[in-house]
């Protein structure tokens, strides 16, 4: 993938003196687009949560094999991938277009350097195509009437509505469950969710990385496995295995797996019945 200085192509509303989630989760990945403020939050998560860098590149690789399912078994040909962060490796429409070129992503994040990046950058086959729309989780109707989604997005046929690493970072006072409902009500049935969330359920550790995260003025918090699945999949039918740690979702490789304490991130995909 070809790079663009960050300093030249940053629009003029992005604060670098401010840490980002985005960018603090490329430099997880071992990406480029981080500054000085990012790293130093990034460097004293680490140093509470020293995994940290491997529960990134897990959740990196589930949202490949969540997407590969997604288009390979399921069939799905649209994609809404909210929260989408900093283009990296394997992005949503490369995974989806290998498998099916006319397959179309739209990407919707709240930052404007992500977006920035990401029309710089990813490029859809020529058979597909790709949206970025810049909008926040927080106001769904502003995504779903976006000009660029409804051109993107047929509202007719099943999209897959994907929310990885999202929800941890939205408050229950922003009433996340209301959140998620409202975006699945627009699609029909037949239609699937993808969610990602941080737990502190086999290390209580976290909960110190996570405190780096809400002194830095992220809002938000890790959640057990009931509570997410509850506030993500109620009323949806699950995809075997359920809501698993995002090592075990359908891991191909018998190669040695992390640890539940290094990991800390549950996963699950379901289906909209009817």
């Amino acid at each position: 993938m070809p790079e663009i200085p960050a300093e030249k192509a940053l629009p003029p509303e992005v604060d670098v003196t401010r840490p980002n989630n985005a960018r603090i989760y490329d430099y997880f990945l071992g990406g480029k687009d981080h500054f000085t403020a990012d790293r130093a939050v990034a460097e004293e998560a680490l140093a509470k949560v020293p995994s940290a860098r491997v529960m990134s590149r897990e959740s990196r690789a589930f949202l490949g094999r969540v997407v590969r399912f997604l288009a390979e078994e399921a069939g799905i040909r649209q994609f809404l991938d909210i929260g989408t962060g900093l283009p990296t490796s394997e992005n949503v429409h490369e995974v989806a277009q290998r498998i099916e070129p006319s397959s179309r992503v739209v990407y919707v994040d709240n930052d404007p350097m992500v977006i920035a990046h990401a029309r710089a950058l990813l490029r859809s086959s020529s058979e597909g195509q790709t949206a970025y729309v810049r909008a926040d989780f927080r106001d769904p109707q502003a995504i779903l009437s976006d000009p660029a989604v409804r051109e993107t997005i047929d509202f007719d046929q099943p999209v897959a509505l994907m929310l990885f690493l999202l929800l941890p970072f939205i408050s229950n006072r922003d009433k996340p469950a209301e959140l998620v409902t409202e975006l699945l009500d627009a699609l029909p049935p037949g239609s699937y969710l993808a969610a990602s969330h941080l737990t502190a359920e086999h290390g209580p550790e976290i909960l110190d990385g996570g405190n780096v995260y809400w002194n830095a003025g992220f809002r938000g918090r890790p959640r057990d496995s009931d509570e997410f699945a509850e506030m993500a999949f109620h009323g949806l039918e699950l995809v075997p295995p359920g809501v698993v740690l995002v090592s075990e979702w359908r891991r191909e490789a018998e190669s040695p797996r992390p640890a539940p304490s290094e990991i800390n991130c549950y996963g699950g995909v379901a289906r909209k019945p009817g």
